[in-house]
């Protein structure tokens, strides 16, 4: 079967399946394999906890109700277990309440159990662009925390400055030190920072501050 671009796009990513309910487990890996889609199941939260992730874009098909932790209290906490990824809930008890519960909590999707294939098909493909972009978030993060880390203090106090918007002379007064020390300082963090220029100095080191945690 010759694949779709879109299918294509994809066919690196992962698809992680968590339902109690084998035959519907069963019935969706084949969905995702028809369309070059890898697909993992498992019957509890517990067994997805046990057997890791891939290092791959996924996302996770999840039912609300299940023996054990429920769907959406796993969905709240997934932070404390490292998982960040999309979730797109799947039940067959689903309410009015419960779906705007689980939409708040940040879920793609919330399908009502018999769902149509394509509906469950595009939200996974929308679920699994999301991860590659935070994905690429958390990549870029992780570059930009490591090269400021290679900074020395005094770089980093001229650097702070900089992004503050003072200039050589200000930032020299307000350090204690000469113009000439504020200019190294700044052209050695720029190099370390692979930064070539001060606005993207200045978006970069902005970036590191906006991000607490990444997603």
């Amino acid at each position: 079967m010759m694949q779709s671009p879109e299918n294509a796009n994809h066919a690196d990513s992962v698809v992680y399946i968590i339902d109690d309910d084998q035959s519907l487990r069963e019935a969706i890996e084949d969905l995702l394999h028809s369309v070059g889609l890898q697909a993992v199941s498992f019957a509890s939260v517990q067994q997805f906890l046990d057997a890791g992730q891939q290092d791959a874009p996924s996302c996770l098909v999840l039912d609300i109700r299940m023996p054990g932790m429920s769907g959406l209290d796993f969905h709240r906490e997934m932070n404390k277990w490292d998982v960040h990824l999309p979730v797109i809930f799947i039940t067959g008890h689903g309410d009015i309440p419960m779906s705007v519960r689980a939409m708040k909590q940040g879920a793609v999707e919330f399908l009502t159990k018999p769902f149509r294939e394509q509906d469950l098909l595009d939200a996974i493909h929308q679920a699994l662009a999301l991860d590659r972009e935070n994905r690429a978030v958390r990549n870029n993060y992780q570059i930009l925390r490591t090269r400021y880390a290679s900074l020395n203090d005094g770089e980093r106090d001229v650097v702070q400055q900089v992004v503050a918007g003072l200039l050589n002379k200000q930032i020299a007064a307000e350090l204690g030190v000469s113009e000439i020390t504020v200019k190294v300082r700044r052209a050695q963090a720029m190099r370390k920072m692979q930064a070539t220029s001060l606005p993207e100095l200045v978006r970069m080191i902005g970036q590191l501050q906006a991000v607490k945690r990444p997603v």
